[in-house]
């Protein structure tokens, strides 16, 4: 425990100290405290999203007759949650005064739900609807981010704040990044995976998303103990100290915010969310009805894809702070982050030539694609010639001999490759091809951090050195809302009417928002820091320093008419 501990110290320089606020174990304290804060918010962002590759085909080999319609109501479960429980976790901290209880609680409610979704085996019925409900708690246990954002609010001098937000930032989409990753890295446990419990409960590539959580949310229980965690508030000492002020309340009525400008980042915001969640939720079935990929497959390619996206989007990460000090961040904003992610839903409008493999039909056409001397079960219809798969694959051109019908022979419908007919666009629309869904993800892998990064900044900067806890409590329930909505309101419409619909409304409503970002571009912008009175008086301080310089100026060029022999100059002055 004393070298993780080291591992978290962070040692002050000179500078750091100047202003008197803090000691150096005070400052070093502190920060060991925001570091833990990162990796919470990490480990939250990382619980949702470290199953949403996984989740379909986990669904489907649970409950078969689950439906994609359901997938959508799992992964919306985990924001509901997080958005009905966000503000009472808020007001309980308020009202302990302290936030250690409330995120020990939250930890170990995290690693509770975490296990019951790794133990679903277990359950002999109703398994999906555990499965859902061990999404919810996950998201209940995930109202700890507001806490935690209103605490690093309060724990950051003003300097330090746009720099800790980022950080905060970075680590969410690190966390929704990594989790698909690390999906794809248990794939080698495959579907049966190792027997913890024999004929019970298996350690396979389902179930150790689970277990991951497990391990990380007990680790973090452990760094909210009082001899690791310690509460540093220091945000309110350092306002009061600068402006002179004697109570708390006074110092942040100082500075009023611009409220326009802050509901419509928050609004950016949960667009920006509302995309990048439902691309990540429908990543995996997408790829298995347009490329005829197994689930194995789905989740070995989608682990590699994502591999590459969450690299891509490091290299992001460290190039927004060097490209900010060269352009404005709301321009960096809108055309760095919203007009590549409209690229990015655009390009994945179908352009194939060709309409998608369809999966054999069930009952009658499965029949009637058996060969009298075919030794396999199942034929299946794909685009691939050389896949990690144990399946047999032909075109669906052979008109070969029919056999007898086989009451057996649907017992593998379930693992039909490719579009199902029971969709019906498969049957109407053209498909995407592979460089397609490429391109689209490195569109997004670029554009969602610099997006949900800069939100975060500028949203910091709009309010000012405030208290920024409800605020921030506000913009989490907008993207919680929008994590809800997404997957349940986009997968319907995938389902249902397919590919045109699905990319082209998305890329209508990312158009949309970069236009009004575009159009309130001017009032992105920080309020100044070193202000030490309201907006109104700051007007009349300007003024009165203005005409103090126009009355310098005048009694200068009256001295020197004076000099030149032109007493009237003062008069006419």
């Amino acid at each position: 425990m004393e070298r993780l501990k080291n591992c978290l110290l962070k040692k002050p320089s000179k500078n750091d100290l100047d202003d008197g606020l803090e000691t150096a174990t005070e400052y070093t304290e502190r920060w060991t405290s925001v570091r833990i804060i990162y990796y919470t918010m990490f480990l939250m962002s990382l619980g949702f999203s470290i199953i949403l590759t996984g989740v379909w085909p986990y669904l489907d080999k649970l409950d078969p007759h689950a439906g994609k319609e359901f997938l959508g109501w799992i992964v919306g479960a985990n924001p509901v949650g997080q958005m009905i429980f966000s503000p009472l976790v808020g007001w309980w901290g308020n009202r302990l005064g302290s936030i250690r209880l409330p995120l020990l609680c939250s930890l170990a409610l995290f690693s509770i739900a975490s296990g019951i979704y790794a133990c679903l085996e277990l359950f002999p019925t109703h398994q999906k609807y555990w499965m859902l409900y061990s999404r919810f708690l996950i998201g209940v246990s995930s109202s700890s981010v507001a806490v935690c954002r209103s605490y690093l609010s309060a724990a950051t001098k003003v300097k330090e704040r746009t720099s800790a937000v980022s950080m905060v930032s970075l680590a969410q989409t690190l966390g929704f990044i990594v989790g698909p990753v690390l999906q794809g890295a248990v794939t080698m446990f495959g579907e049966d995976g190792l027997p913890l419990i024999k004929n019970k409960l298996h350690l396979n590539m389902y179930t150790a998303t689970g277990w991951i959580n497990v391990f990380m949310g007990i680790l973090n229980f452990c760094l909210f103990l009082p001899f690791v965690f310690k509460e540093k508030r220091i945000a309110a000492r350092e306002a009061m100290m600068q402006q002179g002020l004697q109570s708390e309340k006074e110092t942040w009525k100082s500075m009023k915010p611009d409220y326009l400008s802050a509901w419509t980042l928050i609004c950016a915001f949960f667009i920006l969310v509302f995309n990048f969640v439902f691309l990540e939720t429908l990543a995996t079935p997408l790829t298995m009805d347009m490329f005829a990929w197994t689930k194995g497959e789905a989740l070995y390619y989608m682990a590699w894809i994502m591999a590459v996206g969450a690299i891509l989007a490091s290299a992001v990460f460290l190039m927004i702070d060097p490209l900010c000090k060269r352009i404005p961040e709301q321009q960096v904003l809108i055309w760095g982050g919203f007009f590549l992610m409209v690229l990015g839903r655009a390009v994945y409008i179908p352009m194939s030539d060709s309409p998608p493999k369809l999966a054999l039909a069930e009952n009658g056409t499965i029949t009637a694609m058996r060969m009298e001397d075919s030794a396999s079960a199942y034929v299946y219809g794909s685009n691939f010639t050389d896949v990690r798969s144990n399946l047999t694959r032909v075109d669906f051109d052979y008109s070969g001999p029919i056999t007898t019908m086989d009451p057996n022979a649907t017992d593998g419908a379930k693992d039909l490759l490719g579009c199902p007919p029971t969709q019906e666009w498969c049957k109407t629309t053209k498909g995407m091809t592979i460089s397609q869904f490429l391109i689209g993800y490195a569109f997004t892998a670029i554009g969602y951090p610099i997006g949900v990064t800069l939100i975060t900044t500028i949203f910091s900067k709009v309010l000012g050195p405030r208290p920024q806890g409800t605020w921030m409590g506000i913009m989490t329930g907008s993207g919680c809302l929008s994590r809800a909505l997404g997957p349940v309101f986009l997968s319907t419409i995938y389902t249902k009417y397919g590919l045109y619909w699905t990319f082209g409304s998305t890329a209508v409503m990312m158009a949309i928002t970069m236009l009004w970002l575009w159009q309130m571009r001017q009032r992105l912008v920080p309020i100044p820091y070193d202000v030490s009175c309201k907006g109104e008086e700051l007007v009349a301080v300007i003024a009165k320093q203005e005409q103090a310089g126009e009355q310098k100026k005048t009694t200068e060029d009256a001295a020197d008419q004076q000099l030149n022999g032109n007493p009237k100059a003062t008069g006419d002055s």
